[in-house]
């Protein structure tokens, strides 16, 4: 085990790709593998709050940003496709002089495609999206994604393999090849017994401009609410936005403990349907209301699908209200899929030659 290095590689799409990747990050340091962890944007700074003392390497930009219009999403990528490619070659090209640089003994790719090595033979990829939703283009959007996958050693699903499960049709295909593990439901948080201090906690976060517009209509919404309410912006800003109303708070942002502390302590979560959040909440044992991105189909698709099964509400971003809210008590909220003994049997990949 000694010197065993490994990277890990985390896409900056929100930060939802960065926080799933911290409970593998804290077992591969349990387990006394050296950790360097490559990123960018938001995701970087949020993992080196997270883990100061570890080696970081930068990655370039994708710099994906979303539509005013969700409907136009599946369109602007379409457009960003040679840029994408190029990056994709690029983030290639670095983590060949990564192998090298750290004499890295294996990669943890988070949704990068271009984060592995052929100077490699333990090269995981991590996606809960083995189909990728994209409308009449799923099946080339998938098909693509599967053929990427098929580059790499070990593809993991953050999900449990059977019935019930978080992921649906995303992480689960009717022929699945032997390279795709389930590491069983990721979270970084626990559940505690606390005091309910707040009512509501908004959880905002994901790429602009829909980050954005979601907080101005929220903050529509809030504004005059007789609930306790805590409103975390997910912006890295020292900028302090103050409430007029007593029953309001607002933060930037909020990571690691304290964030853990402050779910436990609400009531209602409101959030978008990132599945990152589904699987925090469900450790957490919430109830929510879910504001799928506009355009974003694998949001809508977990939103539905637990609307559908009565475990948590959603609506729209355009039909939200906070008159909503009153659904929630009429859904079951989501529940724990218990501990997760996997992730640390998945992790002895890297043990052999």
């Amino acid at each position: 085990m000694k010197n065993k290095r490994i990277l890990v590689g985390v896409l900056n799409w929100g930060l939802g790709h960065a926080t799933r990747c911290i409970p593998i990050i804290r077992e591969l340091i349990s387990l006394k593998y050296q950790v360097i962890i490559a990123s960018d944007g938001a995701a970087f700074l949020l993992l080196k709050k997270e883990f100061p003392g570890l080696l970081f390497e930068e990655l370039p930009p994708y710099n994906i940003t979303y539509t005013k219009q969700g409907s136009l999403l599946k369109w602007k990528l379409l457009l960003n496709t040679p840029h994408i490619l190029r990056t994709i070659k690029a983030e290639y090209d670095l983590t060949q002089n990564l192998v090298e640089k750290h004499q890295l003994t294996g990669i943890i790719s988070d949704n990068r495609w271009g984060v592995r090595s052929e100077l490699l033979n333990k090269n995981v990829f991590i996606t809960h999206q083995l189909n990728v939703l994209s409308g009449n283009t799923t099946f080339l959007s998938s098909y693509i994604q599967q053929q990427y996958i098929k580059k790499f050693d070990q593809c993991w699903v953050p999900d449990v393999e059977n019935e019930p499960n978080l992921s649906g049709k995303l992480g689960h295909v009717n022929k699945e090849s032997e390279n795709i593990k389930y590491l069983g439901v990721l979270s970084r948080f626990k559940k505690k017994e606390m005091t309910i201090t707040y009512n509501y906690l908004v959880l905002l976060s994901g790429p602009e401009p829909q980050r954005g517009i979601l907080e101005k209509l929220l903050s529509k919404e809030f504004k005059n609410t007789e609930s306790k309410t805590l409103f975390i912006r997910g912006v890295f800003s020292e900028e302090e936005i103050c409430s007029n109303n007593p029953n309001l708070s607002i933060l930037n942002y909020s990571y690691g403990k304290e964030l853990e502390s402050y779910i436990n302590q609400s009531e209602i979560i409101i959030a978008r349907s990132g599945y990152t959040t589904v699987m925090d909440l469900s450790k957490l044992e919430k109830k929510a209301f879910f504001i799928p991105t506009p355009g974003q189909e694998e949001q809508e698709y977990l939103a539905e699908r637990l609307k559908n099964n009565g475990i948590t509400p959603c609506c729209d971003q355009k039909d939200f209200r906070i008159s909503k809210l009153k659904e929630v008590e009429n859904y079951k909220g989501l529940s724990n899929f218990g501990n997760n003994p996997v992730l640390r049997d998945r992790l002895a990949f890297f043990q052999g030659k």
